[in-house]
């Protein structure tokens, strides 16, 4: 995972406080929505160029053959379209709630715990976030049916993205990977994250979570976002709380105290980086140049949802599983080609 950028200094001494600020938080505010996720965090940072080369050194990035399906299983792209798809993924080997899960077809291995599609419009006004349920029941190209998250084990990431490509038949232009344990780091970094919790729980992992807001460190984010057998409906609430600690470091990374630390900002940058793994066109280049794109994107212009389904369900072979909406994946996927998928997410 890599990027970097330049802007002139006496342009950005005429332009008042506020707006220099929002220009030098973008990349965090995207990197913000997918720490859970990986590999947008430290591209963000990387606007800030002397943090470049820490990110350089420690980012691992996919072997290029083994990234991105076959050209001719993957859905075409217009020349014309300037959006961005980016396929975020979190594959938890410290404790997620899939680490001791057996899967008929899925033997003890990787599993993405955490998936989310980003979307970036061609006029780089917005960013929309897609969670999609760990759980969902689809189509494994060349596999039958199985989980979604299933895929990471019986193809490695080609097989991830052809899937995800294949449910809204659309374009994955990058992706990138985390394992979740190097975002309990981060919050520490951050000097913890504020969250304001929809209800009250009790973690496996021994912590209690109060309704409404309360600040918490690096190991109870980690039990916080992770949790599923509190609650009910499995996975809906888990997902709802990886948006709201989202929100939380959102406010998190905008606040003064972090934006005008630079030795927060480089520590957060070491700390996250060996975790994170990115194709390698998304190098520091890249990622500068979408965050100089993104300056005017603000907290108010990113949307978090969670792709519709149909409810829970049970699989011919006695699984438990989120049924999948095809319906709404196809209107998904004509919101994302037309590059109108803001007003989409915006309508529901």
């Amino acid at each position: 995972m890599t990027q970097e950028i330049f802007h002139e200094e006496d342009e950005a001494q005429r332009r008042p406080k506020s707006r220099r600020r929002g220009r030098k938080a973008v990349f965090i505010i995207m990197a913000s929505m997918v720490v859970l996720v990986g590999g947008a965090l430290v591209a963000a940072l990387l606007y800030l160029n002397s943090l470049g080369s820490a990110y350089e050194d420690q980012v691992q990035t996919f072997d290029p053959e083994e990234t991105f399906p076959e050209e001719s299983e993957r859905p075409a792209k217009d020349e014309d379209d300037d959006s961005l798809n980016i396929l975020l993924l979190g594959a938890d080997s410290g404790g997620g709630s899939g680490e001791d899960e057996e899967l008929p077809t899925v033997p003890g291995g990787a599993r993405s715990d955490t998936m989310m599609l980003v979307h970036v419009p061609g006029d780089r006004e917005s960013m929309q976030v897609m969670s999609i349920m760990r759980d969902t029941w689809v189509p494994i190209p060349g596999h039958g049916e199985a989980k979604i998250n299933a895929a990471l084990t019986l193809g490695g990431i080609p097989l991830t993205v052809q899937t995800v490509e294949s449910l809204i038949d659309v374009r994955i232009d990058h992706v990138a990977s985390i394992d979740l344990a190097g975002f309990q780091g981060l919050v520490g970094a951050m000097g913890g994250v504020t969250v304001d919790s929809p209800e009250a729980f009790e973690s496996r992992a021994g912590y209690s979570f109060s309704a409404g807001e309360q600040h918490l460190d690096g190991e109870q984010a980690m039990a916080f976002v992770r949790e599923r057998r509190a609650f009910g409906d499995g996975d809906y609430t888990r997902v709802r709380n990886q948006q709201v600690f989202i929100r939380g470091v959102l406010d998190g990374v905008l606040s003064p105290s972090t934006l005008t630390n630079p030795g927060r900002v480089h520590e957060m940058v070491e700390t996250f980086s060996p975790y994170m793994v990115v194709d390698h066109e998304l190098d520091s280049g890249t990622v500068g140049s979408l965050g100089w794109e993104l300056r005017s994107v603000g907290e108010g212009g990113i949307d978090m949802f969670t792709m519709p389904n149909l409810g829970l369900g049970t699989s011919a072979d006695g699984q438990s599983i989120v049924i999948h909406d095809a319906e709404a994946a196809a209107e998904i996927g004509e919101a994302l080609r037309n590059d109108e998928f803001q007003e989409y997410v915006q309508s529901r």
